[in-house]
């Protein structure tokens, strides 16, 4: 469930800048922060400092919705019909506040505050219970922090930033740290984004595998949910006690390095290369995540190795092709040691139909092939050392399509002189494993 709400949110996010590749995170340009002391010695000379207050540089509220249809829900094993359903639905909200100030040596200090809320429903979290009774919706919450400053002579940067996710089945908590260092011409920059995700998944079993109920003593029941509530229960049925959240937790973590080296070409031409090295170890399945077996009644969980290795490689080119339109383009190439390999391309023409108006058409392609460990329903064997039907591992196709609107009048959006743009996005997204998905987003921005 995680992953398809972290993508609401990424494209939320991009509805901001530009809609590019299929990943959850990917190395673009980097925030522009680089180091500098802010103490000063005492008895230093400081009659010409004349600070910068901290001050509100800019305020953005994004908000969007999401809703998917499909089949193949992972949770029933990859099966079709009622209990195979994949339709979820998000609405989700960011808050991100940036302040900025200027320390003595002059170098801009920018301080990002950043709040995100989803509340999303999931068809097939239902069917954790067989029955389809569990419970479908659920809310999430992450705030982030991040420092960066900018060196004003050099116009290198250096930042850290922290990060939190949280709902009922997954926490997540990330540190980061990024720098840049541009050419002597000022014409090129290369960064670097070191990141490190530490995540907890609740064990949260399907319901057919929790433990039976349990008799300790005459007259009395012990029964635990798949949620992990044990109810102590009378021979009378009454509760004589009850607990909550008592399911264990698996770790999960995920180490980054991303590199990204951008160079401007002539005033027309812009380019960028990047690349990611990507280490996972630890729980990387789901453990509500069924798998069925051929001549065996009972699935079993998912099983995947506890260790995985991703190479993305790729590059951004943006070039204007006059006063009113650019062209921006992008193209990555995926490889890991699951088997899985990928290409991602996309297109986006935004065009100036008036100085203060503008339309972004846009489109990405992409195709992966299956990893080694999937399988569809029913379709494993039971000499598989590892096995999913999570059709997230599957072969196909997809695209992604849509439009985006932005407006930013020189007095304001409805004549709010702080009010200086809005955007709205619409994107609608096809896979050929019958998934299909729509979303619609809004982003306010305010200085």
């Amino acid at each position: 469930m995680k992953k398809k709400f972290l993508s609401v949110v990424g494209f939320a996010i991009l509805c901001r800048f530009q809609v590019y590749a299929q990943v959850k995170k990917d190395s673009t340009v980097l925030p522009r922060p680089a180091y500098t002391s802010l103490y000063s010695p005492v008895g230093q000379d400081t009659s010409n400092y004349n600070p910068r207050r901290l001050r509100i540089d800019e305020i953005d509220l994004v908000s969007s919705y999401y809703s998917q249809t499909g089949d193949h829900s992972a949770i029933s094993g990859g099966m079709t019909g009622p209990m195979g359903t994949s339709q979820v639905t998000d609405f989700s909200n960011g808050l991100d506040l940036n302040l900025v100030w200027l320390n003595q040596a002059n170098n801009k200090n920018t301080l990002s505050v950043g709040l995100g809320y989803d509340h999303h429903s999931s068809a097939s979290a239902g069917y954790i219970a067989l029955a389809g009774g569990a419970k479908t919706g659920g809310t999430r919450i992450y705030p982030s922090l991040d420092w960066t400053v900018e060196n004003a002579k050099t116009g290198g940067t250096f930042g850290i930033g922290a990060y939190y996710s949280g709902e009922y089945n997954y926490k997540s908590k990330g540190l980061d740290f990024h720098w840049s260092t541009k050419t002597n011409d000022k014409s090129g920059e290369f960064g670097v984004k070191l990141q490190g995700y530490f995540d907890e998944v609740r064990m949260i079993l399907p319901a057919e595998l929790v433990k039976p109920p349990a008799v300790t003593q005459p007259g009395e029941i012990i029964i635990t949910t798949a949620s992990g509530q044990t109810r102590v229960l009378s021979s009378s049925g009454q509760v004589i006690s009850s607990s909550k959240n008592s399911l264990p937790s698996s770790p999960r973590t995920t180490l980054t390095s991303a590199f990204s080296y951008s160079q401007q070409i002539n005033p027309r031409l812009q380019v960028m290369f990047l690349a990611d090295a990507v280490y996972q170890s630890g729980y990387l399945g789901l453990p509500f995540h069924r798998v069925y077996f051929p001549g065996v009644d009972t699935a079993k969980v998912e099983k995947l190795p506890s260790s995985r290795f991703k190479l993305p490689v790729g590059f951004r080119l943006n070039y204007f092709l006059g006063d009113n339109v650019i062209l921006r383009a992008y193209y990555r190439y995926y490889i890991d040691n699951w088997g899985m390999r990928s290409n991602t391309a996309s297109i986006e023409v935004p065009y100036k139909i008036t100085p203060f108006f503008s339309i972004s058409p846009f489109y990405r392609y992409y195709d992966q092939t299956a990893a080694k460990y999937f399988a569809p329903y029913n379709a494993h064997s039971l000499s598989d050392q590892y096995y999913t039907s999570n059709y997230e591992y599957a072969k196909f196709n997809a695209g992604f399509y849509g439009v985006g609107f932005r407006i930013a009048p020189p007095n304001g959006v409805f004549g709010v002189q702080s009010f200086h743009e809005l955007e709205i996005r619409y994107g609608h997204y096809t896979q050929t494993t019958d998934l299909a998905s729509d979303v619609v987003s809004l982003s306010l921005g305010f200085k």
